[in-house]
């Protein structure tokens, strides 16, 4: 059983160090832990009787939604009304840092608490407000700064924001086409 966990964990690190290749490999590594938590959490099962795991299942609905209420909370909620999702940066070099501000209104009727902003890479880090709820009516802001530095050509981050609305998460996605480093040649004599 231990191999198998270590093999798991091998191949899951191998995922998480491509992770900003591909924002689907982080969602997948979350689901191999989780699935290797109860591998381990269950002490009674043995190789033979171990479920196959599939990486590719990781991005399946089910997975993706395995922690979110099936059902909808009761009471007034507040809901999160973005002026734009998805933003395009355009033509950038690499190694360009650009910012977007994200604007949204507690369009519900209870006050808006924002948990968590997590993107599918490092280059990419999101800001939130943090301190105080926002009350129905108000606005606030999400900052996404994306470091395209070792980036090539088009390049797409999502930008997974988690609140007290339903259902739990939005998704805004930043585009950008970044265009490589011209390569240095070395300056030499010329051959005739």
């Amino acid at each position: 059983m231990k191999k198998i966990v270590y093999a798991i964990l091998f191949v899951a690190g191998g995922l998480y160090l491509s992770a900003c290749s591909n924002g689907d490999l982080e969602k997948r590594v979350t689901d191999l832990e989780r699935r290797i938590a109860a591998l381990e959490g269950n002490g009674n099962s043995t190789a033979n009787n171990a479920q196959p795991i599939n990486i590719n299942d990781a991005h399946s609905d089910e997975a993706e939604h395995a922690n979110v209420p099936q059902e909808k909370p009761e009471g007034p909620l507040p809901a999160m009304t973005f002026t734009e999702k998805t933003h395009d940066f355009g033509n950038i070099k690499e190694g360009d840092v650009v910012t977007k501000v994200f604007t949204f209104k507690n369009t519900g009727e209870a006050p808006l608490l924002i948990s968590n902003a997590s993107s599918s890479c490092g280059c990419t880090v999101p800001s939130y407000p943090k301190d105080k709820p926002i009350a129905p009516g108000e606005s606030g802001e999400i900052e996404v700064k994306y470091n395209s530095r070792g980036k090539k050509n088009q390049d797409s981050k999502v930008v997974r924001i988690t609140a007290n609305t339903w259902p739990a998460t939005n998704n805004l996605t930043i585009k950008a086409f970044v265009e490589p480093k011209a390569e240095a040649t070395e300056a030499g004599p010329v051959k005739q």
